[in-house]
């Protein structure tokens, strides 16, 4: 894997921590430039070069980069907090053909506090938890093969998300796989040292966890998947 990333400038990181500490429109509206050419154009460069290594694993997750970047604008219509400006830049990849309520998929953020790299089922709509659901209880240990190398573990962790307290309704309490059943979340995260985004290296951290969660999240997605296709 060749480094086709440079990483971060050091002012990009100072500019968001800067935000953090005036996030108003009076101050990010005369500087909205530095914020374009320090952090939204060198996004877009990450994810066009994660993309690159994305087609040798995870082909059908590579669309158009400036689409996986998420705005800066916060949407504060329902929110306490009213500052109008994310204190952070991130991007997430979908798979092709997916809604993106539906799909399970990639993720990564960067601020000055740190780095974040996730993958996963993070807020399923019922129709598809159900569809997940039993997917993995005809199938558990093919479901847990996605995760549960050491290699994985050493990358990722354990699996994150809530659970409720009880069997959901149609499965059985006594199923093998209960644990994995009562999940309303499947999803990896983990944080990173945030010195890492001025560095190459910050291409390779997200490339090589992108590439390690590529089975679970096709399993996640499989039942969608295989429903939507043409008979």
């Amino acid at each position: 894997m060749k480094n086709a990333f440079p990483g971060f400038a050091p002012d990009a990181i100072a500019f968001l921590r800067d935000l953090k500490n005036n996030n108003d429109r009076d101050w990010f509206t005369p500087r909205k430039h530095v914020y374009e050419e320090k952090l939204r154009l060198p996004m877009i460069e990450l994810v066009r070069a994660i993309h690159g290594e994305m087609l040798r694993f995870a082909p059908r997750y590579v669309g158009e980069p400036a689409k996986c970047v998420f705005r800066i604008y916060r949407d504060t219509r329902f929110a306490k907090d009213k500052t109008p400006y994310k204190t952070h830049v991130a991007a997430s990849f979908k798979r092709c053909g997916l809604e993106k309520s539906h799909a399970a998929g990639y993720y990564f953020s960067i601020s000055p506090e740190e780095i974040e790299i996730a993958g996963g089922l993070w807020a399923p709509e019922p129709d598809n938890l159900l569809l997940v659901r039993e997917t993995i209880a005809r199938d558990p240990k093919a479901f847990r093969r996605t995760f549960a190398s050491a290699s994985h573990r050493k990358l990722l962790g354990d699996l994150q998300g809530e659970s409720v307290t009880r069997a959901p309704k149609g499965f059985d309490p006594a199923h093998p796989a209960i644990d994995l059943l009562r999940r309303k979340q499947y999803c990896f995260f983990v944080m990173l040292d945030p010195a890492l985004a001025t560095t190459p290296r910050l291409f390779g951290e997200i490339v090589k966890r992108f590439e390690a969660m590529t089975p679970f999240i096709e399993f996640l997605n499989a039942p969608r998947y295989t429903r939507l296709q043409p008979r």
